[in-house]
């Protein structure tokens, strides 16, 4: 059983941390022409989409937006806890691309190496980069983003929420703890 422990972003805070990382992304990347959005499903998707909004508003480019489907790829899950595979969206070329992948939480690094190997489907891209909102720690690869909206040290008892309304009822991040 799960019980609220604390509500550590509200939906201004996390409008603010993506104005944040689309600068970041603009200043890493000398630009964005050649960079491209590759959201994870589910919650990685309307992130992305945002993510493009803001570079679009503040640099005046159209980033592209794809929407990524790890299923396949995964190497956490038993047979029996294989979610549907839904297919990914990305109607432009990967090869050769600045791909920077969106998640909404990095835990453990499994979720980013398959979104790594699911972008090879794609074509070869020219560097993958990683930007996500939340870091809670705990990895068990050597994987790293390279844009985080917030770092949150959390336990492994404890369980990360991310809610937006394009996928949710409200939006915001709340920890959630094991009773």
């Amino acid at each position: 059983m799960l019980k609220l422990k604390s509500k550590v972003m509200h939906e201004d805070e996390i409008e603010r941390a993506l104005k944040r990382m689309a600068h970041q992304i603009t200043e890493k990347n000398e630009g964005c022409d050649n960079v491209v959005l590759l959201g994870i499903k589910s919650r990685g998707v309307p992130l992305a989409e945002k993510l493009a909004a803001y570079i679009k508003l503040f640099e005046g480019v159209d980033i592209p937006v794809g929407k990524l489907d790890i299923t396949r790829h995964r190497d956490d899950l038993t047979e029996s806890e294989k979610p549907e595979f839904h297919g990914s969206e990305i109607n432009f070329e990967v090869t050769g691309k600045d791909v920077i992948l969106v998640d909404d939480v990095i835990y453990t690094g499994r979720t980013v190496r398959a979104a790594m190997d699911a972008v090879t489907e794609f074509g070869r891209a020219g560097t993958i980069q990683l930007c996500v909102l939340i870091d809670r720690g705990f990895r068990e690869l050597p994987i790293r983003p390279d844009y985080v909206g917030k770092n949150i040290p959390t336990s492994r008892r404890e369980k990360v929420v991310v809610k937006l309304a394009e996928c949710d009822d409200e939006t915001g991040v709340t920890i959630y703890e094991e009773e």
